[in-house]
């Protein structure tokens, strides 16, 4: 991280001295140098089981930041392909160093929270964002990816097993849940990046909540772990192939 190409300290703490947008437009020239880039070996996963399931028209990927999940939809999709971010500064990159050959793309400044589209895709992906969402955020946000799926699309996402209580993994990430609720007690604007909150359990009962159906796809790539589980699942949460009208 704090290679010549990389953020300095200095810079990594006028960022989480921000809110998430000016953080993420100061950080942006140099987010790709940085461990909060997606690893390409699970982008390389993600698009090679999403290969297996479609191919797909037009795809989104919802909080693109400098692109990577575009590459992936790039992949497996055959009409055009859109990225959404409510970062300038991080969409100013996507569109310098994104360019897959032979496919429309487009780059949308706006918030996942109220996506300005209709029902214009038919697979919506996300890489590392959910951190920056709260529980309560969840139905809303689901509700908008919802809103934007064709009958019968699927919103797929990446899912790392939580590390085991009581290991390093674990201590570390509860120590930065920790340092953030600090500072956002004491420091505003706040800058919403947990990574304990977003939990497998409520994220399911919530997209079934928005009409999703879930289905889970293990990453056969990363392994399983001691207790046979897989290290990486895919979510693929579809609608119904039809249009639904619920009830008033």
């Amino acid at each position: 991280m704090f290679s010549p190409e990389g953020p300095s300290l200095r810079e990594l703490a006028v960022q989480a001295l921000s809110s998430v947008e000016r953080g993420y437009d100061l950080l942006a020239p140099k987010f790709d140098h940085t461990p909060f880039r997606t690893p390409d070996a699970v982008l390389d996963a993600v698009e090679s089981a999403l290969r297996r399931t479609g191919p797909f028209d037009a795809g989104l990927d919802l909080c693109c930041g400098t692109g990577a999940g575009v590459g992936v939809l790039a992949g497996v999709c055959r009409e055009r392909v859109v990225g959404v971010d409510f970062s300038a500064g991080m969409l100013d990159v996507a569109r310098e160093r994104v360019r897959p050959a032979g496919l429309p793309v487009s780059f949308v400044r706006a918030d996942a929270r109220a996506l300005p589209f209709g029902s214009a895709f038919d697979l919506v992906v996300s890489f590392g964002a959910f951190g920056h969402f709260l529980p309560h955020e969840l139905p809303g946000l689901f509700a908008q990816v919802r809103s934007v799926l064709r009958p019968g699309g699927c919103f797929a996402f990446p899912l790392v097993a939580p590390p085991r209580p009581g290991s390093l993994g674990y201590w570390m990430l509860l120590g930065f849940d920790v340092v953030m609720r600090v500072r956002n007690a004491l420091w505003r604007p706040p800058f919403v990046m947990y990574y304990r909150a977003f939990r497998f359990g409520d994220v399911r009962r919530e997209l079934a909540r928005a009409g999703f159906r879930v289905e889970l796809h293990a990453l056969p790539e990363f392994g399983r772990r001691r207790d046979g589980s897989p290290r990486v699942r895919l979510v693929l949460a579809r609608t119904p192939s039809q249009s639904v009208r619920r009830p008033d």
